[in-house]
């Protein structure tokens, strides 16, 4: 039992119990850590470059607009899982991002959010939260929303524009 504790904490954000503590990139290369986020509530969105959701990079970056001057913050994560929907390099994400959709939130590098490579985040999202949140991501564009305490309290089908009723009431409701 104390051999699995002592796994258990040299594992430490594999096991979080909120978002805080997990290591990450950049889309710039650089080290993000996910206490930066403390005291916010967080939207994290898997995003994709040629994907039919794409265009929800312009209501993303509405909702980021309007709520970053009260504590939110959007945080969207590149991958290329889904039909190789992403071909760009890291580079080339952003560059898409800002040019066509002029994307201001942080971005982080691409890496696959499923199966057993899945970055740490996406282990967090999917494996550490409340069960009826633990899922593995099905398509581009699934939202997730987490409160200021670091806790995921919402998760959102792509299929769910993320200027929906459903989603800004829940973000009114936790800032």
């Amino acid at each position: 039992m104390r051999a699995l504790l002592i796994m258990l904490c040299l594992m430490g954000q594999a096991y979080a119990q909120n978002l805080y503590g997990i290591q990450e990139k950049s889309i710039e290369g650089k080290e993000f850590n996910t206490d930066s986020l403390k005291g916010k509530v967080v939207m994290i969105v898997n995003i994709a470059s040629q994907c039919g959701y794409t265009t929800q990079l312009a209501a993303l970056e509405t909702l980021n607009q309007k709520y970053k001057e009260k504590g939110f913050i959007l945080l969207g994560v590149p991958t290329n899982d889904f039909n190789g929907q992403t071909p760009e390099s890291d580079e080339g994400m952003k560059e898409f991002c800002s040019k066509k959709y002029n994307v201001t939130f942080p971005l982080l590098n691409k890496r696959t959010v499923q199966g057993k490579e899945k970055r740490p985040l996406y282990k967090f999202l999917t494996e550490k939260t409340p069960k009826k949140f633990q899922a593995e991501i099905g398509w581009n564009f699934e939202k997730f929303l987490v409160n200021k305490k670091g806790e995921v309290v919402g998760r959102f089908r792509p299929s769910l524009a993320p200027d929906d009723k459903s989603i800004t009431e829940m973000i009114e409701k936790n800032l």
